[in-house]
């Protein structure tokens, strides 16, 4: 597809699908951080370690990789046309809310994250683990939504 991305489209896209990969690695560990980090108590030494490993995925990874997939995403969904009313998108509608909602499980888990440095679990390890399954939810959405292009 050449918009005014030009001969850049692919390299766009490609930095765009690494920096996803980037960001749900992410998105899949820190739920299971959150459940390592209760059970191994919410006090102590041990508990000082996981606050850092959190902190450091957080800010390493998952919050630079959310700012550049929304960026990149962005510049290729107007390359479509997206803000030009271009028809056939409807799919790109879609993945855009998937994304909207996964961003949103994004900030969910930071604040969960900031609870559990302070010493707050609300939610039990079993919820923990279930939990973690919507990001594999949503990016097995969001990928067909993009390779089969349904509506």
């Amino acid at each position: 597809m050449i918009g005014w991305l030009g001969s850049a489209y692919p390299w766009v896209k490609a930095a765009h699908l690494i920096f996803v990969i980037f960001w749900m690695a992410g998105l899949f560990m820190l739920p299971r951080f959150f459940v390592y980090h209760q059970e191994d108590g919410l006090t102590g030494p041990q508990a000082q370690r996981w606050i850092e490993r959190e902190a450091k995925l957080k800010n390493i990874i998952l919050n630079p990789a959310l700012v550049i997939v929304w960026v990149l995403g962005l510049m290729l969904a107007a390359n479509l046309g997206l803000f030009s009313g271009q028809p056939g998108l409807g799919w790109l509608h879609a993945k855009i809310a998937l994304v909207v909602l996964l961003s949103g499980f994004h900030g969910w888990a930071v604040g969960y994250a900031r609870r559990l440095a302070r010493g707050e679990a609300r939610l039990a390890g079993r919820t923990l683990r279930m939990i973690n399954e919507i990001p594999g939810v949503a990016v097995t959405l969001i990928v067909i939504l993009v390779i089969v292009q349904p509506f």
